[in-house]
């Protein structure tokens, strides 16, 4: 079991796990699309849709020494309308002198013309003239009688302005890019061959990840990763239920700071999910590189992971190991949580001591069961190890750093910002039911906090506040944010045998 090494700062960075097991994901960014297009004034409009200094990792699946990998109420963007001028439906009888219109009750009003049938057309012609203006007021007339009968219908014409739909946030097209892919994947017996391998972004104590392409799909497929992990690995460390939670967890939820699960399958030996693929790195490798992060930049992630726990929480799901190993940063600066091996539905309380040394809740170390509060105490965490460069509580041996957060004793850096200070306080309160986050508003009482102030939650949902940094990728694929590890797709596993272990994977 690898544990957060030595005191701040003099020790060399390195991941930190428990319990044997860690994290690992990948993800994507969608592109962006153009709003729908508007037609002119004069014609109908288009509908188209438009960062102690000594930090330590965890890794995924437990490795403490290798890197690891582990993407509401939907409130939409005011919608930008144009009005259109409607152009007057004309008649039969308009070629004739006269001109019908249709208001939005359907009511047929006529307007005769100024010019009699025949009163100004001399000889022969005028006769001619008044023959063709009789027909054409007689046919008009029995098309009003028949459109005016009980045995008719009247349909209203709808004359009033038309308004373009609004363009489709972010959020919006990555939700529909991997609903088409995941519906394209259902109608497939996918197997490993089928699969193009790039780069391995990660490995693991059970397993790795890897860049890869889907052969024969189309150019508009998005980045994918697929996470490869051994059967008699996960049989061994007893890690049958969680990863098995992951993918029911995974498959039944769809945000926009969450990673996307968009296919699962396995073989003989192997268990595979494949993920969106995010390129930007993980938050502790920014970290490591950085110490620490500015108030900024805390604050977007923050707000981001605030408003994912709002939403997993508003369907009992427990997150259980948040940490800058488990956030992965996509191509426009925003957050992605990965890795749901510690996932859980909760209606109540549950007792399995689970997550990461530095970042337990009093609770669950004090084995009085815990729930969703421990989520909250885990972001306080977080935002104190991204300003201050290292967590609040930190020692080289496991049961120390759980005496420390007992006692919670918390020193801040004097540049510790004012405003973070008082909500991380707030986070990290003991008694979980006084936890910012468990009170009655639950996580409004987060958002509505000082830190937050100036952030619009709509535009952070939409992702539409532009994030303070960019990761310097070099396209969709990229995997120049992740450390380089030797190739594998896992072949060499032995298989589990039994027939009953096996069985332990049906209906993957």
């Amino acid at each position: 079991m690898s544990v957060t090494s030595g005191q701040y700062p003099a020790q060399p960075h390195h991941r930190r796990a428990l319990f044997g097991r860690g994290n690992l994901f990948c993800f994507l960014n969608s592109g962006s699309s153009d709003p729908s297009a508007v037609g002119a004034a004069a014609a109908p409009p288009s509908r188209e849709p438009s960062s102690f200094q000594m930090l330590t990792k965890r890794s995924l699946f437990g490795a403490s020494h290798s890197p690891a990998h582990s993407s509401r109420p939907v409130a939409q963007m005011a919608p930008r309308s144009q009005a259109y001028s409607h152009q007057p439906q004309r008649s039969f009888g308009d070629c004739h002198g006269s001109t019908k219109s249709r208001c939005s009750g359907g009511a047929s009003v006529h307007h005769q013309a100024v010019l009699g049938p025949s009163s100004s057309v001399p000889g022969p012609l005028g006769r001619m003239w008044g023959k063709i203006s009789s027909m054409s007021t007689m046919a008009t007339s029995r098309g009003d009688s028949l459109m005016s009968s009980s045995s008719r219908t009247s349909l209203p014409v709808d004359c009033s302005p038309r308004t373009a739909p609004p363009p489709l946030s972010a959020p919006d097209r990555e939700s529909r890019i991997h609903s088409q892919v995941r519906q394209d994947l259902q109608s497939r017996s996918l197997s490993i061959d089928d699969f193009l391998f790039h780069e391995t972004v990660g490995t693991g104590s059970f397993g790795r990840v890897c860049i890869v392409d889907l052969r024969g799909t189309p150019g508009w497929y998005p980045p994918m990763a697929l996470k490869i992990l051994s059967k008699h690995k996960i049989v061994k460390m007893k890690q049958v239920e969680h990863v098995k939670d992951e993918k029911r967890i995974l498959s039944s939820i769809e945000h926009p700071f969450i990673v996307n699960l968009l296919a699962a399958f396995q073989d003989e030996k192997r268990l595979f999910l494949l993920m969106e693929y995010v390129n930007g790195g993980e938050l502790f490798s920014h970290l490591r590189r950085r110490n620490c992060i500015p108030t900024d930049q805390a604050r977007l992630y923050a707000a981001e992971i605030t408003l994912a726990f709002q939403y997993l929480h508003q369907r009992h799901i427990v997150y259980r190991d948040l940490k800058p190993e488990n956030l992965l940063i996509d191509s426009q600066g925003h957050i992605k949580i990965t890795d749901f091996g510690f996932a859980k539905v909760v209606k109540d309380r549950t007792w399995t001591l689970c997550g990461t040394h530095e970042y337990l809740a009093p609770e669950s170390i004090t084995r009085r069961g815990h729930g969703l509060p421990v989520d909250w105490w885990a972001l306080g965490i977080l935002l104190f190890e991204m300003l201050a460069g290292h967590p609040p509580f930190v020692d080289e041996n496991p049961l120390a750093i759980y005496r420390k957060i007992i006692a919670g004793k918390i020193e801040f850096p004097r540049s510790f910002d004012y405003a973070a200070k008082s909500l991380v306080k707030r986070l990290l309160t003991h008694d979980p039911m006084k936890r910012y986050g468990c009170l009655k508003d639950g996580a409004e009482d987060v958002k509505n906090h000082k830190f937050f102030r100036g952030i619009d939650w709509v535009h952070c949902y939409n992702k539409n506040i532009r994030a303070p940094y960019l990761p310097n990728t070099r396209g969709p694929q990229d995997s120049s944010m992740f450390d380089k590890y030797a190739e594998s797709t896992e072949s060499s596993s032995p298989p589990i045998g039994a027939a009953e272990q096996q069985a332990f994977f049906d209906n993957f």
